[in-house]
């Protein structure tokens, strides 16, 4: 799938370096849905899509609307120049999963989602950057692909999307299904449907510093042990000047502040619960007629796995299990999770503990998990 590069070499010499094209990275790829089954996806709720249009002038106007789109919406467009494109196909798909672990040769910490661009002849998005890794694999239909190491990265004003100001390809390339063009962050791009097509995209996660920072703020106060002692000072004179904030006053509060303190493990457990984070919106269900904790075993033994629902999100580190934004447990106490999380599968069989099994079945009522392999990745 990487043109005959093992996923070492890829790593070593192109992730977050260069780009790389990949012909024939799956032979015989015409995708994982059609048309039909990505429209009626575009028309639910809890999936995000978007419907870009561009004019055919010389100076194109761009349109940008926001799904749930219905049928009649798709009837009345012109035969060219615009995209449906449709996030999260791995949330509802299970093909769409099963893709996504094609590319377990990078962390899954940082993958975030599988994307479906369907475009009809001169459809795109426009010149533009993005701010992480990309894998572009074609499925139905033929892309063009202009790209440019350019620094100018700057943005035209007064467009609902990310265009740039200007854009000068130095490189072009016309995918077929089954060719894959990767793609490192800030590599300005362009694709342009040659026919009716459609384009996965994978895309990885790479927070900001200000985002992860938020989210630690936020983390905080559900690990800290503070004494909740009220702010005195008997000690506090008459003053002449009201408005004023006394050096006694700064200095117990800043004391107070100081008292904040966080650990190496407070941090490490933040970060594993951060990056197990489901995609907003994700919302998992309890089993119609959830099993007692004995049949649950019994189901799964006879079964002889269990697996992860595909929109869950299991990572680990050196010392903690995460799933779905929570620590799941320690790996010293149930080290044979760190399979279930690296494979997404999980054999059971009478070696397991007890104990095991006994989380197992908790996740299997959130609906983080499920008993056996059908429609698993």
């Amino acid at each position: 799938m990487l043109g005959g590069l093992t996923p070492a070499q890829f790593m070593r010499r192109h992730w977050q370096k260069s780009p790389h094209l990949v012909r024939r990275a799956i032979p015989d790829f015409v995708g994982i849905i059609d048309r039909k089954a990505l429209f009626e996806l575009a028309g639910r709720d809890e999936v995000e899509s978007r419907l870009v249009m561009r004019g055919s002038g010389r100076k194109a106007d761009w349109t940008l609307e926001h799904g749930p789109f219905r049928a009649a919406d798709f009837r009345s467009l012109p035969p060219t120049h615009w995209t449906l494109l449709v996030q999260g196909i791995d949330q509802h798909v299970d093909a769409g999963a099963a893709l996504l672990q094609r590319f377990s040769f990078i962390p899954f910490a940082r993958v975030d989602d599988l994307m479906i661009s369907y475009a009809v002849p001169g459809g795109g998005v426009g010149p533009h950057f993005d701010s992480s890794d990309v894998f572009l694999l074609q499925g139905q239909g033929r892309r063009q692909w202009r790209t440019s190491d350019q620094q100018d990265l700057r943005l035209q004003a007064g467009v609902p999307l990310k265009i740039l100001s200007h854009f000068t390809p130095t490189q072009r390339s016309e995918l077929d299904p089954g060719d894959m063009l990767y793609l490192p962050p800030s590599i300005a791009h362009d694709g342009v449907a040659l026919t009716e097509c459609m384009t996965y995209s994978i895309g990885f996660r790479a927070p900001t510093t200000r985002e992860v920072t938020d989210a630690f703020l936020q983390f905080l106060p559900d690990t800290l042990s503070l004494a909740d002692e009220r702010y005195g000072d008997p000690d506090l004179r008459a003053t002449v000047n009201p408005a004023r904030i006394g050096a006694p006053m700064q200095r117990r509060l800043t004391t107070s502040l100081r008292a904040i303190r966080w650990s190496p493990s407070t941090i490490a457990q933040f970060i594993g619960c951060m990056l197990s984070e489901p995609k907003i919106g994700v919302v998992f269900h309890r089993p119609e007629s959830p099993q007692s904790p004995a049949r649950f075993a019994q189901a799964a033994r006879a079964a002889g796995s269990v697996r992860v629902d595909r929109r869950t999100r299991m990572l680990y580190d050196n010392d903690h299990l995460f799933i779905n934004g929570e620590v799941l447990a320690t790996i010293a106490d149930h080290p044979s999770l760190t399979a279930l999380a690296d494979q997404r599968r999980l054999r059971i069989d009478q070696a397991l503990p007890p104990s095991t099994l006994e989380l197992l079945h908790r996740e299997y009522l959130n609906g983080a998990l499920h008993v056996g392999s059908i429609g698993e990745p």
